[in-house]
């Protein structure tokens, strides 16, 4: 990582604010403990009945209220997503009740754009661009995961080190100067990410909770994400008032004549 895993995101996002209402979903409540839970599972075992549990889908519709605080700086904001799996994720920000879109992104595998309306000005780049920000672990697949609350995949293997206390799930390693934790509650989904770069000084953590039910998997109805990148810290906490899985979606990205183009 050159800078830190967040700030890739919020290039990628392009934070302002507003809010919205409340989830109607009912909440999944994860048990304290699950007794009857086998404790013996081999690696293979583990590693086939956490990845069982990842969702799976072929488009996402979500809306966020949010709670952003950059280095003391704090806003609300409105984040609404749309998303197809491994192919593309939309976001679009708006303000004052939705009569105001100061930012819209789309994202590929290949590309990331961005309109800042607020400035009227255009940024076309490749993904790779992202590496000025992270390092190139980071990808495409990467942030829908942290989106959606799965943990991410290169790091499901038997690399990693497994381990159960009291029917939780923690899953552990290394790879390429980056550490990784993941911790899993008793309905085998994510509570915890935790990415750390020692070497650069730099830490995401991202917790999980609230989670319900979309087409018969479980998706996070909140998130918060914490940074910290030597003396600086972001701190953004994510609450889904919105999120329709496997629904038509479009992906609108057309860039006035007026804006500018920023290199």
């Amino acid at each position: 990582m050159k800078r830190n895993i967040l700030n890739s995101l919020l290039v990628i996002f392009a934070v302002t604010f507003v809010s919205a209402c409340k989830p109607k979903r009912e909440i999944v409540v994860a048990p304290s403990t699950k007794t009857e839970t086998k404790t013996d599972h081999s690696k293979e075992e583990a590693l086939t009945l956490l990845k069982s549990k990842q969702l799976k889908f072929n488009t996402l519709s979500l809306k966020a209220k949010a709670n952003l605080d950059i280095a003391g700086d704090a806003n609300d904001v409105t984040m609404n997503f749309r998303i197809k799996d491994k192919e593309v994720i939309w976001v679009s920000i708006t303000a004052l009740g939705g009569a105001f879109e100061p930012a819209r992104a789309l994202i590929t595998p290949d590309s990331i754009k961005i309109m800042n309306r607020a400035k009227s000005e255009y940024i076309k780049k490749p993904f790779s661009y992202i590496y000025n920000f992270t390092n190139k672990q980071v990808n495409f697949n990467t942030l829908q995961t942290i989106l959606t609350g799965n943990a991410i995949d290169d790091y499901l293997t038997g690399q990693s080190d497994l381990k159960m206390d009291n029917g939780v799930w923690t899953v552990s390693g290394s790879k390429d100067n980056l550490d990784y934790k993941f911790l899993f509650n008793t309905l085998f989904k994510l509570s915890e990410t935790n990415l750390n770069d020692a070497k650069a000084g730099q830490a995401l953590k991202v917790t999980y909770d609230g989670y319900q039910n979309v087409n018969e998997y479980l998706f996070p109805g909140a998130l918060k994400i914490n940074t910290l990148s030597g003396g600086k810290k972001i701190n953004i906490n994510l609450e889904f008032t919105k999120i329709d899985g496997n629904v038509p979606v479009d992906f609108p990205f057309n860039v006035p004549k007026r804006f500018t183009v920023v290199n």
